[in-house]
């Protein structure tokens, strides 16, 4: 069965989230960032898994549920940062972010059986998750993150490491105003959706 790695960091006013401010506070964005990481962590918890890990920059907080091992995230740049959580795996693993609370746990359960990799492309260029049947940090490591061609050259990566990859549905990270927007509008039901709903009435959005 696979692992289940949420990378995230603490939520706190300044940390998170800050691409939104304006047009929303600081302390506005670190409860979005709060909103979407509980319901990312639901979606984990609610998935078949073998372990849950949450790779945690900060502190815990009570938005963390029972049920998943909390191991801090490395230093370095993202892609060694990722690296080293696929690292502590042993099994297959799947990895996502705190930037999709529309994920679901039918998203998350994967089978490796006929595959060697999973990725999924974000809309923005990036990936919002990639698994690996066999975690290896090589394949991490040096890919260019956080540009609009990441996504692109983690594929490539994977490709050209021989690995055969099959794609999950392409997802928005929520990085500004208006992709929050968008997001809950997909999640209606989400803690996201009623969070931001809360912030945009408090400010006469």
């Amino acid at each position: 069965m696979t692992t289940l790695l949420v990378i995230a960091k603490e939520p706190r006013p300044g940390r998170v989230k800050t691409r939104l401010t304006p047009p929303f506070t600081p302390v506005e964005a670190a409860a979005l960032a709060e909103a979407a990481l509980a319901d990312t962590l639901a979606a984990v918890l609610a998935a078949p898994a073998r372990r849950r890990v949450l790779v945690l920059d900060g502190a815990p907080g009570p938005w963390l549920p029972p049920g998943f091992d909390v191991v801090p995230q490395r230093d370095g740049g993202l892609d060694e940062r990722l690296a080293a959580a696929f690292a502590g795996c042993r099994g297959p693993a799947l990895l996502i972010g705190m930037d999709t609370p529309q994920v679901t746990p039918e998203l998350l359960t994967v089978d490796f059986a006929e595959c060697d990799a999973y990725l999924g492309p974000a809309v923005d260029g990036g990936f919002w998750a990639l698994g690996l049947a066999a975690p290896d940090p090589a394949l991490l490591r040096g890919v260019p993150m956080s540009t609009p061609h990441t996504g692109a050259a983690q594929r490539a990566r994977l490709d050209g490491a021989g690995l055969r990859v099959r794609e999950l549905p392409r997802l928005r990270d929520v990085d500004t105003a208006d992709d929050a927007v968008r997001v809950a509008a997909e999640a209606p039901d989400s803690r996201f959706a009623g969070e931001l709903a809360l912030r945009a009435r408090g400010a006469g959005r």
